[in-house]
């Protein structure tokens, strides 16, 4: 081979571009550098990022809309007969009638009335505690063995009172806050009256039923 033939060689590998070389720079690794260097490889990354986006913020969203879901409950809003009367059992969300057992001093339960528990003023906190623990408004002659019922409708802006900070029953809409213990009186936030008592017994099963309807308006306005 003559010299001018080395000469032509080394003219042919020194076009070869950069990108070919394992030593380019060391922020780039050659085995990306292509990649990274492409528009399209870009517009990917962007596209990939706003799917992670997206799927963030709509967990996001299901995060912060469970709980509320969680506060609500679609209601027949025509009926305008009576909630409760003489004798109707207390079921629980299941639809199962309430035996004396079911509660332990301190705990709650929301329940309805059987035959109709779809209506928007049916849903009832039912309460247990001591029997000497009450006192104040609550009307005694409406409890049994320590279990009292009051309407869970609030009567401020009608959400349901769904919260509680040891004995006190609280709404989560404004904060809203009743003494279980003193016949739901109002201890806190703008309800302007107590939340309803029901009047219950045992029947002869040993189940919770109402011995009449709410003692008051049930939820927002009334007197």
């Amino acid at each position: 081979m003559t010299a001018k033939d080395d000469d032509a060689d080394r003219e042919s590998v020194s076009s070869v571009p950069d990108d070919s070389c394992a030593c380019g720079d060391a922020s780039q690794p050659t085995i990306y550098r292509p990649f990274w260097r492409d528009s399209r490889g870009r517009m990917g990354r962007r596209g990939y990022a706003r799917v992670l986006a997206t799927v963030g913020g709509l967990a996001a969203l299901a995060s912060l809309t469970a709980p509320v879901l969680g506060l609500t409950r679609v209601f027949e809003r025509s009926y305008t007969g009576p909630v409760y009367s003489d004798g109707v059992a207390l079921v629980d969300s299941e639809g199962d009638r309430i035996a004396e057992t079911r509660l332990s001093e301190g705990e709650q339960l929301t329940v309805f009335p059987e035959p109709r528990p779809g209506i928007d003023r049916a849903p009832t906190l039912l309460v247990r505690f001591p029997e000497e623990e009450y006192g104040g408004e609550t009307r005694m002659e409406f409890t049994v063995s320590g279990y009292a019922a009051f309407s869970k409708v609030c009567t401020h802006a009608g959400c349901m009172v769904a919260d509680r900070d040891d004995t006190t029953l609280v709404c989560p809409c404004h904060s809203g806050r009743f003494d279980p213990l003193s016949g739901a009186s109002v201890t806190g936030g703008p309800p302007p009256r107590p939340l309803p008592q029901l009047p219950i017994t045992l029947s002869s099963d040993g189940e919770l039923i109402a011995t009449g309807d709410f003692e008051g308006h049930v939820g927002p306005g009334g007197e």
